[in-house]
């Protein structure tokens, strides 16, 4: 496997960063996952609009956008794979060991795991930590994601792939790296971006292409949706079938099952939406 850090591409033993990276010692960098299919990745210009939005929100030097596509291009044609997670990872760089930064600059590196197609359905969990849609960091895709790792361990533990959080309020947030719809009365809705929530990639494709609705929902319109749905880069739209509980024994019901077709569809046809 051959990794791009700072400039260059580099074999896996050799791909290495600071012991001092601020990525590492404080979690200060924020980072894309894009789905690859077939050496092409999906909606890089989206994605790389993202970056550049969490870069700014934390305060980080604007990356290069240009370099980081040829990082990305590059990755994908040295590692070929049907199916890859690309990992674009961007950080403070070199930097003393507390929580100023240093004036080496950032660090890039882009790197590509193979992946697996995800079942059309699965499980989530509730816990019972919260989402701060008021701190620093609300709707940035950074690099300190130890809540994350905490709620997807406990999902795990319950036999579930994620785990749903509210945020301060009491209403419906997101997954640990996941948006979350609900049809009620027959409609298709998701938290808005107020909620804390992450801009989701996938999320304002569904909400384009599917006609989905921002609405500031409680978290027990998990206990009345008639059907839930995940959407994130790896996932696509993926039907929920348990969300604690309660089981949806017809998932992928109605509206998810079309919301899955129309954005395999627009999603062919389009790699960079």
């Amino acid at each position: 496997m051959r990794i791009w850090v700072d400039g260059a591409l580099r074999e896996t033993a050799d791909a290495t960063v600071s012991v001092f990276d601020h990525g590492l010692t404080v979690g200060d960098g924020v980072f894309e996952t894009l789905k690859a299919v077939g050496g092409t990745a999906f909606a890089t210009t989206r994605h790389l609009e993202r970056l550049a939005r969490s870069a700014r929100g934390l305060g980080l030097p604007e990356p290069d956008l240009d370099e980081v596509a040829r990082a990305c291009a590059a990755v994908l044609e040295a590692n070929p794979v049907p199916l890859g997670r690309l990992r674009v990872t961007y950080t403070g760089g070199p930097s003393p060991l507390g929580s100023d930064r240093g004036d080496a600059g950032p660090t890039l590196v882009v790197a590509l795991a193979e992946a697996s197609p995800r079942p059309d359905t699965t499980a989530v969990v509730t816990v019972p930590w919260t989402r701060n849609e008021k701190g620093a960091l609300a709707g940035l895709k950074t690099t300190s994601y130890g809540e994350n790792v905490v709620a997807l361990a406990r999902a795990h533990a319950e036999g579930a792939s994620e785990a749903l959080f509210a945020n301060t309020a009491g209403r419906l947030c997101e997954g640990t790296g996941s948006n979350v719809f609900v049809v009620l009365g027959g409609e298709l809705l998701t938290p808005p971006l107020e909620s804390g929530c992450l801009a989701g990639i996938t999320r304002a494709l569904v909400i384009e292409w599917a006609g989905a609705q921002e609405a500031d929902l409680p978290m027990e319109a998990l206990d009345e949706a008639e059907e839930v749905f995940l959407t994130s880069s790896l996932r696509d739209v993926q039907a929920v079938h348990r969300v604690d509980g309660r089981t949806f024994p017809g998932a992928p019901g109605p509206v998810t099952a079309k919301a899955m077709r129309v954005f395999a569809e627009r999603a062919a046809a389009d790699p960079n939406p």
